[in-house]
């Protein structure tokens, strides 16, 4: 799994000190702050994309037993998703972010300490605001709003509100990138109005007129970024990706330096990642189609250019294929670009074929090292890469082409680069795959169910296949581009935009698909949620149709963790080598082959989690709860680490209520938990929990949760309609199960609360059997009780083991899927 490791630039590969060490998700956002002292990096649970943000001081020594200093998570919060706005050079210890735990769709503006993580909260977000623009000196100047008709608005922060100084529609595009020099203007890009390419203009707020800079000198593509620099605050270049991608220079020194790495690293794209604060050092990245990447320093005073490694070094790079650029008309005569791979050492010649498209679909393939498309090419297979209608960077009318037609002209696109690869003799129209993830998965379902003589086998990774329950089931905090989604897929509430999107759900003509398929599928996924790849298992599953199946527990929107893409690829290969002809690694690791037993699904097992109806009143326990302490020995298995717990829980008997209080001890801190339950129905009246600087108070009454949160002294209020009572939650929630009527085949259902996320989980508990359970404490003849979530959701699922004679719990075992699948057990020792 990759981590962050550091090294001076004098010192070998060899020397660098490990920073972090997560064993379940590899680190892949990470950057230095301003002041060099500590490195940021994101982090999800289990590909929930809930991000938070954490701060490691690389010159700390790590904690006695640990092998990595302690990273501090600034953002600390469950089910909540953090963005980060900017890191001004004006004070280096602070971070703006928007976090989304008010409200789901929508990121309150915060400004976060670096050094100590108290948080101050600057801006809610009540205006539907998707991001905020700060100038050179750290100033808050502008914020991008997304309105509920999918328009884009600019507007001027004021202090007593906003101001509108800019607006483009659903079908145009606009937004700031940087402010001039002088904070006076701000570069903007837009495609705003008759021209067809977007642009770079240097707007003023003032007096809202606007000057070009630069569009396409060749009038090919969109805009495609702008470098300045972080000394003088000018503009040094502009670019564009084309076939290649095309760099123009307006700082001479900049270009005089960028040429010479040109001619010292022939062939590669050369791409400035780092500099030191005065820029006179670069940290480069020199690339290719054959090459992942070279990292060198380079001093631009000596001109001396020193290695630092090699992106996969052991990778070689005489096996890779050259990409090239094609391009060829579709059904309607639209022009479509496209990068084919051919496999080294074969004549071009009826080879086996694997469409590739790409995800988004508001996205485009580049130039450059494509690792699945070297990997098909390796194992002999032709790969086209067709950038197709609705692809961005070739002018809004190519983009804006793409509408409503999904499964349609979007596919056309494919199929004709199909044909045009036929007709050059390159491809054997008999061995044709399709291989792609997220809207790539989508055209893969679609290429199989609405063009089944073209393709002999499919692949689709977390790939929606009913257009309708996708629009229903995107994540909260897309609410902003809904509209979006809407105008350029099709609306589910209209008659026409209904049964056009019924028509392109691949899911509904699956009786139609005469290839083979292999699904894959990350059981967190928040975009293309696990119903989707598993309808379309059923449904070929119920044909008697031949479908393999690859689910993962702990990814999200694709794959990341490295031992579940070598399962997803190593089963890929040998799949299409069965239909189409490839190569294939006919020998496994050990891991590997252990790996793959757990992620490969019997499709005959795969049943749709169903949604449980659950009443507003709770079950009716059957017994009170037990004055006294019991005590628990337990462990929390989380990220290769095993972490001790000791849990001490005391229930006291007071006037009407029980005061249940659980202390957890672990090395790092402890929590406590203090829940006072009605004495007569065991329904929760209000908790008190203290954990690190956080302290949450909160009251539960008229099916009404009420309180505050606190920490680092910033208030966050506690305001949810529950829609019913609270039951078996918080500290004696697992006492106040053992007082239901638990018998063989007992099942019930009940509300929770999520505090940090605020809204209600739905829960149901089930007794699966009897178990013979030994733990400290003793033997005992337990029921087991299974809970598990009832909104037919991925969420914690809990078994507890209740002794028959005295109806105590004696063992517990909770799956934590937000903490990446982490495994909390207890036993009972006095």
């Amino acid at each position: 799994t990759r981590n962050i490791w550091v090294k001076r630039t004098a010192d070998p590969y060899s020397a660098a000190k490990l920073i972090t060490n997560d064993t379940k998700r590899p680190v892949r956002q990470y950057f230095w702050s301003r002041d060099g002292k500590y490195i940021l990096f994101a982090q999800d649970q289990g590909g929930d994309e809930n991000f938070n943000i954490y701060a490691v001081d690389p010159a700390s020594a790590p904690a006695a037993g640990q092998e990595v200093p302690a990273a501090r998570n600034l953002t600390a919060a469950k089910g909540v998703q953090t963005q980060i706005y900017a890191v001004p050079r004006t004070d280096p210890d602070i971070m703006y972010v928007g976090i989304n735990d008010r409200d789901k769709a929508w990121h309150d503006l915060y400004r976060v300490r670096i050094s100590t993580g108290e948080r101050t909260l600057m801006r809610q977000n009540t205006e539907r605001i998707t991001g905020w623009v700060f100038d050179n000196a750290g100033a808050l100047r502008l914020a991008v709003r997304s309105t509920d008709k999918g328009d884009t608005d600019i507007l001027r922060v004021d202090p007593t509100g906003f101001t509108q100084i800019y607006s483009c529609t659903v079908f145009e595009s606009c937004g700031p990138d940087r402010f001039s020099k002088d904070n006076s203007k701000v570069y903007m890009e837009t495609n705003k109005g008759a021209p067809d390419l977007t642009r770079l203009v240097l707007f003023d707020p003032a007096t809202q007129t606007e000057q070009l800079v630069e569009s396409d000198p060749l009038n090919r593509v969109d805009f495609g970024g702008a470098t300045f620099s972080e000394v003088t605050n000018e503009l040094v270049a502009t670019s564009y990706t084309d076939e290649r991608n095309r760099i123009y220079w307006k700082d001479k020194e900049w270009e005089k330096d960028y040429q010479l790495l040109k001619g010292k690293l022939p062939g590669k794209e050369i791409q400035p990642t780092s500099t030191t604060s005065d820029e006179r050092q670069w940290m480069i990245v020199a690339s290719s189609d054959r090459e992942p990447g070279e990292r060198y320093l380079f001093d631009r005073n000596t001109k001396k250019l020193t290695p630092q490694y090699r992106v996969f070094d052991k990778l070689p790079r005489e096996s890779l294929a050259a990409q090239q650029a094609v391009s060829y008309p579709s059904s309607d005569g639209l022009k479509i670009p496209a990068y084919l791979t051919l496999p080294v050492g074969v004549a071009p010649k009826n080879l086996p074929l694997v469409v590739f498209p790409h995800g988004g679909p508001w996205g485009r393939d580049g130039w450059g090292y494509n690792p699945i498309a070297q990997f098909l090419a390796n194992r002999g297979y032709a790969v086209l890469q067709p950038n197709f209608r609705a692809s961005t960077g070739y002018g809004k009318r190519f983009l804006n082409a793409g509408n409503n037609e999904w499964g349609d002209k979007m596919q056309d696109d494919l199929t004709y680069g199909v044909r045009y690869l036929v007709s050059q003799g390159t491809v054997d129209p008999k061995r044709v795959g399709i291989l792609g993830g997220s809207y790539g998965g989508y055209a893969t379902l679609a290429g199989l169910a609405f063009t089944p003589d073209v393709y002999a086998a499919g692949v689709s990774i977390v790939g929606p296949s009913n257009l309708i329950t996708l629009l229903n089931s995107i994540p909260p905090y897309w609410e902003s581009i809904r509209t979006i989604f809407n105008e350029r897929m099709g609306n589910p509430k209209t008659a026409a935009g209904l049964a056009q999107l019924q028509r392109q759900s691949p899911l509904n003509s699956a009786a139609k698909i005469k290839a083979p398929l292999l699904v894959v599928q990350g059981a967190n996924d928040p975009r293309v949620n696990r119903a989707e790849s598993e309808q379309i298992v059923i449904a070929l599953r119920d044909r008697g149709f031949p479908v393999e199946y690859i689910l993962a527990p702990d990814e999200g929107h694709g794959f990341a963790r490295p031992i579940n893409n070598l399962v997803l690829f190593a089963t890929a290969e040998k799949f299409l080598a069965k239909h189409l002809g490839g190569r294939y690694e006919q020998s496994l690791t050990p891991a590997i082959t252990e790996r793959m037993a757990v992620l490969t699904i019997d499709p005959k097992t795969v049943v749709l989690a169903k949604k449980v109806e659950v009443s507003s009143g709770a079950p009716k326990p059957t017994a009170g709860l037990r004055p006294g302490t019991a005590t628990y020995k337990g462990t929390l298995a989380a990220q290769g680490q095993t972490i001790p717990m000791d849990i001490t829980r005391t229930v006291k008997d007071t006037a009407g209520t029980w005061v249940v209080t659980e202390a957890t001890a672990m090395p790092m801190m402890t929590v406590n938990d203090e829940a006072t339950i009605d004495k007569g129905t065991l329904l929760l009246r209000s908790r008190v929990i203290h954990q690190g600087p956080a302290t949450i108070v909160v009251a539960f009454a008229d099916n009404k949760a009420a309180g505050k949160m606190t920490m680092n002294g910033q208030d966050r209020p506690i305001a949810a309609d529950l829609g019913g009572a609270l039951f078996a939650d918080g500290a004696g929630a697992n006492d106040v199960v053992a007082a239901l009527p638990l018998a063989e085949g007992y099942t019930t259902t009940y509300r929770n609360f999520d505090l940090m996320a605020q809204k209600v989980k739905p829960r149901q508990l089930k007794v699966t059997g009897s178990e013979k359970v030994t733990v400290p404490a003793g033997s005992f003849d337990a029921w087991k009780v299974e809970i598990t979530p009832a909104d037919g959701g991925s969420g914690e699922t809990t078994t507890l083991w209740v002794d028959k004679a005295s109806r105590q719990v004696v063992k517990v075992s909770t799956i934590i899927p937000e903490m990446n699948g982490a495994i909390a057990t207890a036993e009972l020792v006095k």
